[in-house]
């Protein structure tokens, strides 16, 4: 049984000032925990005794035994599963980025975690290693934006800094997205550089967009049809990505 202690330190977690505080993150559900535990410290694991039958050795330095109450008690979601785990957050090391040999999405505010989760699946499927974020995007370690990622961090680092001071230093190309950009299906593009996508409702900051030398637009399809204003971030995430890297399949395929 979880003692109240518990109950009230996994709960603090949806706060992200105890989420600082405590240098750990909430992950529950099955499939994430069991995505997550061999990637991430597990200080805390909270599970059915059921769940706990079908696993081998389970890496964490605390393991309770719950039932349905417990879990419902500390769950985040409407449908409580079998477990629910505290991970101490990863320390990345931005200098580590090398966007001469790779392609690095950046976000300039992102503020819904569903995005940011979404985004962060996106980058894992298309092989983007590296995200970094402007201080003001959602918290990758909150519930939300964990969730989204089904398990996607656990390949993915997430990096915050002040994204003007971070591209001051960097003498790559830097593709972003406007209305007024080149279509990027005509357009020549790297597999190496920045991939900048903005806030929902306002884009991509000037300050920001200053250091963009790569301005792409998504085409909608037929050009006289009218249509909305925009796509979703996390959809216009995936289109981009999913171009970048079919660009490097055909080349890849014209090298056989």
């Amino acid at each position: 049984m979880l003692s109240k202690a518990k109950i009230k330190y996994i709960r603090s977690l949806e706060l992200k000032k105890f989420r600082n505080t405590y240098k750990t993150f909430v992950a529950e559900g099955n499939k994430l925990v069991e995505e997550l535990l061999f990637s991430f410290d597990c200080e805390l694991l909270v599970a059915k005794s059921s769940w706990m039958a079908t696993q081998g050795h389970i890496p964490t330095k605390e393991l309770l035994v719950a039932d349905d109450g417990d879990i419902e008690k500390v769950s985040f979601l409407k449908s409580p599963q079998d477990v629910i785990a505290v991970f101490n957050q990863p320390h990345y090391l931005i200098d580590s980025i090398n966007p001469e040999k790779n392609l690095i999405l950046m976000l300039d505010g992102v503020q819904d975690p569903g995005n940011l989760g979404t985004i962060i699946r996106v980058a894992d499927w298309f092989g983007i290693e590296d995200i970094v974020c402007s201080p003001d995007t959602a918290d990758v370690f909150s519930p939300k934006t964990v969730q989204a990622t089904m398990g996607a961090l656990a390949h993915v680092k997430v990096h915050y800094t002040e994204l003007t001071n971070f591209l001051e230093k960097q003498n790559s190309l830097v593709y972003g997205t406007f209305l007024d950009g080149e279509n990027f299906y005509k357009k020549e593009l790297n597999n190496t550089g920045f991939i900048v996508m903005g806030n929902e409702g306002n884009g991509v900051r000037p300050e920001v967009a200053s250091f963009i030398n790569q301005r792409l637009y998504i085409p909608h399809y037929p050009a006289y049809r009218e249509t909305t204003e925009s796509l979703n971030v996390a959809v216009a995430t995936a289109i981009v990505c999913g171009e970048f890297r079919r660009r490097l399949t055909v080349k890849e395929y014209d090298k056989v």
